[in-house]
């Protein structure tokens, strides 16, 4: 369930029409709704109940901090990937010891924030990390908590550029590998291994994948404490899809009953990094349309959001509902939804079929709330437009749009 639903005419979110807040906020703007992020949670949250878990929301999927703030004050922890979301999720309130540092990538500085601010555990992703975070841990004098991501070889059938359990991506610990790794980690005086990792993508429409991904790990798991390698945590990932267009994504009842039975019993705390699952459907980029254009082959019509907005078409290709904010009866046609920024891949939608819309009117882009605004850029010298949070009846901008001074802030002249 989301709240962006039409009353009469209007598209509203939640009790406020979209188009009140484009008036008071203006274009392009993104909108989410606090109630869909809640109900979101507690869904996925409960179809848990009956084992200890925690809920550790993927900040790459969203970084505003009113969302993480949000969350947070629900029980979620953080699944991050920098020392910014790190700093994001603390400034939001969420306690370090329900966040969890992901990637492949973590610089030394990043590793000694993590740890100075004593972090749940670290998801290491190969052997030479594993050094590195051994090496600074023993300069702090601290035991760094530490899981092994362990890559299982699973085709999760979803698009290439998200996927990430597969032998060729770069993320994880091939299986195989996985067990030396950890048996090292054991030997490591500033290291404690706390748990074991897997995540095999995003945007999984079917549960058997996760089923198969968590046996595979299972089964290592039963293999470390045969050596006397115990696990507290076992971090699933995330990556439950959505519905864009005409997918139809498992219920997380149905996603629970299979990770479940494929975790069997124990006294282990599952962690989950959801994203999209969670803030996916709870957003739209709402954009006004500036003109229509007649090309050789093809009807644009052109917006004043694009690609540096919402890149997830242009990158994967991907399918975004969009719907007219006020609806009407005129005739539909199929048209390519385009930006102004200076790329033939800058469209929000192509081959479409909306009516006729006119200059000045209002297209939502559906299914926004996730890697939208947290893969905006300023290409063309765009400033990033506004976000904003809507509860009932209310709504209070969550972030200003960007101006031309923010643009240039920290640039300077060379003057040698």
């Amino acid at each position: 369930m989301n709240y962006f639903n039409y009353q009469g005419n209007e598209l509203y979110c939640e009790d406020v029409p979209v188009a009140r807040i484009a008036e008071e906020v203006g274009t392009p703007l993104y909108v989410y709704s606090a109630s869909t992020i809640e109900r979101h949670y507690r869904v996925f949250s409960e179809a848990f109940s009956e084992v200890d878990h925690l809920v550790c929301f993927s900040a790459k999927s969203n970084s505003n901090l009113a969302v993480l703030k949000l969350l947070g004050s629900m029980g979620a922890g953080a699944d991050i990937v920098s020392g910014g979301e790190l700093y994001r999720a603390l400034q939001a309130g969420i306690p370090p010891d329900r966040i969890v540092f992901s990637g492949v990538g973590k610089r030394d500085d990043e590793i000694r924030y993590a740890l100075d601010t004593g972090i749940l555990m670290f998801n290491i992703e190969s052997s030479e990390e594993l050094q590195s975070v051994q090496g600074i841990a023993r300069e702090m004098d601290l035991k760094a908590p530490i899981a092994v991501r362990v890559n299982p070889d699973v085709d999760p059938k979803t698009h290439p550029y998200i996927s990430t359990g597969l032998e060729k991506n770069k993320f994880g610990v091939p299986v195989t590998e996985a067990l030396t790794l950890y048996r090292q980690a054991a030997d490591m005086p500033n290291l404690d291994v706390v748990g074991i990792d897997c995540h095999i993508g995003s945007q999984l429409t079917s549960v058997h994948p996760f089923g198969e991904a968590v046996r595979r790990i299972m089964d290592l798991v039963g293999r470390l404490e045969a050596e006397g390698i115990s696990v507290r945590y076992v971090d699933v990932g995330g990556g439950l899809g959505i519905v864009y267009n005409n997918e139809s994504p498992p219920l997380p009842s149905t996603y629970a009953e299979t990770i479940l039975e494929a975790v069997g019993g124990g006294e282990r705390t599952l962690i989950f990094e959801p994203g999209r699952v969670i803030v996916g459907n709870a957003g739209v980029l709402v954009a006004r349309v500036l003109y229509n254009k007649k090309g050789a082959t093809k009807n644009f019509v052109i917006v004043d959001a694009a690609m540096n907005d919402l890149i997830r078409p242009s990158l994967y290709d991907a399918y975004q509902e969009i719907k007219p904010v006020t609806k009407t009866d005129r005739e539909a046609i199929v048209v390519d939804v385009v930006g102004p920024v200076c790329e033939s891949a800058d469209f929000l939608a192509r081959d479409h079929l909306l009516p006729r819309l006119g200059s000045g009117e209002l297209l939502a882009v559906m299914s926004a709330g996730a890697y939208g605004f947290p893969m905006a850029s300023q290409y063309n010298s765009r400033p990033r437009c506004a976000e904003v949070m809507v509860r009932d009846s209310r709504f209070e901008v969550v972030r200003d749009r960007e101006t031309y001074q923010d643009l240039i802030r920290g640039e300077r002249f060379f003057e040698g």
